[in-house]
């Protein structure tokens, strides 16, 4: 996840006093408002429970009254301070840094908890309204969830809760993975928006553990409800025989057949994100980035109106990172942000190995550019589990919402290296490559290498 505090907002408190608020932002949107008191308590806690030698440095107390300058150093100190927080794996994960996120959170929103009736939607638009209280974080609502669709307690783990935004064309943009650090009732109902809804949907690739949840009843109906979905949507490609025996199999009930039959057609279990820039394999190209089977494809379109289409195999991606900076909104003037409205510009960037000897950066422009990091996130955590030989099926039941909490001092994300030797690399150019699971339709050509790795290699 993406931790920033891009802003700071003078408010008043009590007794007509005023104080310096620093706004939290979470993938380049605002999660909560806090004071330098507030923050300054959690890191006494760290301290406490962790001890000094694994806490990051910590902005120091001021005698007088800050200065404009020394409020945007503090600013800074503080966005670097929480991002080394969420960074380490063990203070990230903790249940003192997560609950301290989901009561500022619910202070900001000034949500009283209490108890409510939250709406998830399933893949088919079905709802399933579920008794909560407002300040019950993600894993209880998803249980609480599971619980009213007698979903087992070893699948819940196989599903997460998604915030979406629905489009009048009915449209579906994934806006991320519901967070342990977040509480649902109070992200969606801050959006003040109908188009906004939280929707239950599977959270492996790996179609070989399918096979787990359609040995029950309820899993069944749940990914074949979500497979129906994608074929509507689009998002899975399907010819004119293979329609023809997907009506035939969904009119004689046969759900198993149908996902098995799914899982052969392209783009199966793939998310699909909306139109955005990228730069490859020209600057300025517009592109349509679907997640799934290990890889990002793109489906670019050239500035000659010429249509390509290529994956990214996660195996040869180096690392990634997901960056963000402050626009101002056009308005005809070139005024800083300081003083004028701004919008936040995420952009993923992957080092991709192109060839034996050379590595290429590939950047991705898209609101959903950390929606994204998390999908690759999740593919190479599922392999890594494979390659050591542990079991894929404890590590969703264990799973623990939103693993990616790594950033740097310049507000990226990084995955960890290659999963393979680059000797182990077979070269081919992709305009020769026959390979169903890597290239297909146009594909890019040129001197770009984009041969996956198989799990042999892994």
């Amino acid at each position: 996840m993406h931790f920033s505090i891009p802003e700071t907002e003078v408010r008043s408190g009590e007794n007509r006093s005023t104080y310096v608020a620093y706004n939290i932002h979470v993938n380049g949107v605002l999660h909560c408002r806090v004071r330098y008191s507030q923050l300054l308590g959690l890191h006494e806690q760290i301290k406490k429970e962790y001890g000094n030698n694994v806490v990051p440095a910590f902005p120091p107390k001021k005698i007088f009254t800050l200065t404009p300058a020394e409020v945007e150093q503090r600013r800074e100190q503080l966005e670097k301070y929480m991002q080394a927080v969420r960074q380490d794996p063990m203070l990230g994960s903790s249940e003192l840094f997560n609950s301290f996120l989901r009561k500022a959170q619910q202070e900001t929103q000034q949500i009283p908890t209490e108890e409510a009736q939250l709406e998830v939607y399933l893949s088919n638009g079905q709802k399933v309204k579920v008794d909560i209280l407002t300040s019950d974080q993600t894993e209880d609502v998803l249980e609480a969830v599971a619980t009213k669709l007698d979903l087992p307690d070893d699948l819940v783990g196989y599903f997460s809760l998604f915030l979406v935004r629905e489009g009048v064309d009915g449209g579906l943009t994934f806006v991320r993975k519901l967070q342990e650090f977040e509480l649902p009732y109070v992200s969606v109902s801050s959006l003040h928006s109908s188009e906004f809804h939280i929707v239950l949907r599977k959270s492996y690739w790996d179609t070989a553990y399918d096979s787990d949840v359609m040995d029950n009843r309820v899993g069944l109906n749940l990914l074949y409800a979500q497979t129906v979905s994608d074929i509507e949507r689009g998002w899975i490609l399907v010819n004119k025989d293979q329609h023809r025996q997907l009506k035939s199999l969904q009119e004689k009930g046969s759900k198993k057949e149908f996902i098995r039959l799914g899982q052969t057609l392209k783009y199966f279990g793939y998310i699909k994100f909306d139109p955005c820039i990228t730069d490859f394999p020209e600057k300025g190209c517009h592109v349509i980035v679907s997640a799934g089977n290990n890889e990002l494809n793109f489906h670019v379109k050239l500035p000659n109106e010429q249509m390509k289409e290529g994956s990214f195999k996660v195996t040869r991606m180096r690392c990634w990172r997901v960056t963000s900076s402050q626009v101002p909104v056009a308005n005809g003037t070139a005024t800083p942000c300081s003083s004028a409205k701004c919008e936040v510009k995420l952009e993923l960037a992957f080092e991709y190995l192109m060839s034996k000897d050379r590595l290429q950066w590939v950047t991705v422009t898209s609101p959903q550019a950390i929606m994204m990091s998390i999908c690759l996130q999740s593919m190479v955590d599922e392999l890594m589990v494979k390659k050591s030989g542990g079991s894929v099926k404890k590590m969703l039941r264990k799973r623990h919402n939103g693993s990616i909490h790594r950033s740097d001092s310049q507000q990226a994300v990084k995955s960890p290296p290659l999963l393979t030797k680059l000797n182990s690399v077979s070269l081919r150019g992709i305009s020769a490559s026959n390979s169903a699971n890597d290239i297909s339709g146009t594909d890019f050509h040129g001197n770009y290498a984009f041969e996956g790795i198989g799990d042999d290699d892994l």
